[in-house]
């Protein structure tokens, strides 16, 4: 009989490092808050040893920032850096797609309209008001999908570093904005350009997809005042 293959099960840093990544994507760190270890450590049940091994790794997928003195910190947001962002990641995410469209088999095919579908049946916001987890994990899902068909692993990962950050901001933006535009028509046209291999209109409709987040996100801040004090 063929020996049963056990699965490895995680680390306490990799399961901690999974929380951290998930409660800073979906908004409940807020943007530059401080990730000190007497939070965290309480917040998670870890260790102060885990939660050394865990930040740098956070540093490292630009999620959080240290300084001398100041310790760790979620990443910051500005309007500066969003724009950089959403110019980078249109950049790059559309040339992955395209890739993914040139070289992506049946089964990458299925695994996009299966992220799509589900992504479709979930609300944005929860009974609160806030921003629904599961929506959140199927949005990034989705995006990420989209990107598996390409063969170049290196582009792969930069493009997941930028979609990262870019959750960030998202969650940001959907709880600062009065975004009613509708993100299923658009997740599904970008899934049926994709799927019907039709490069030059799925990377204009994701290019499109991304930067209308930012622009409504811009639009929501405050204006400068134009009257004297």
């Amino acid at each position: 009989m063929p020996r049963r293959v056990e699965e490895k099960r995680p680390t306490r840093g990799e399961i901690v490092l999974r929380a951290l990544r998930d409660d800073i994507l979906n908004g409940r760190l807020t943007p530059g808050s401080q990730l000190g270890f007497a939070d965290l450590g309480s917040r998670y049940s870890a260790s102060t040893g885990v939660l050394r091994e865990v930040l740098p790794r956070l540093v490292e997928q630009g999620l959080a920032s240290t300084q001398p003195q100041l310790g760790y910190r979620v990443v910051e947001v500005s309007t500066e850096d969003l724009v950089h962002l959403t110019e980078a990641r249109i950049a790059l995410e559309t040339q992955v797609l395209a890739q993914s469209i040139r070289d992506g088999d049946l089964d990458w095919e299925t695994s996009v309209v299966a992220a799509h579908h589900r992504l479709a049946q979930l609300s944005t916001l929860d009974d609160a008001g806030g921003m629904n987890p599961d929506w959140s994990d199927a949005h990034r899902r989705f995006h990420q999908v989209l990107l598996e068909g390409c063969p170049n692993r290196r582009l792969r990962e930069v493009a997941g570093r930028l979609r990262d950050l870019s959750e960030v901001y998202h969650c940001w933006s959907v709880l600062n904005t009065d975004d009613l535009r509708s993100r299923d028509e658009e997740h599904a046209r970008i899934a049926s350009l994709s799927v019907g291999r039709d490069i030059g209109g799925a990377r204009a409709e994701l290019a499109a997809h991304i930067q209308k987040t930012t622009d409504l996100l811009l639009a929501a801040q405050p204006k400068p005042s134009t009257t004297g004090s």
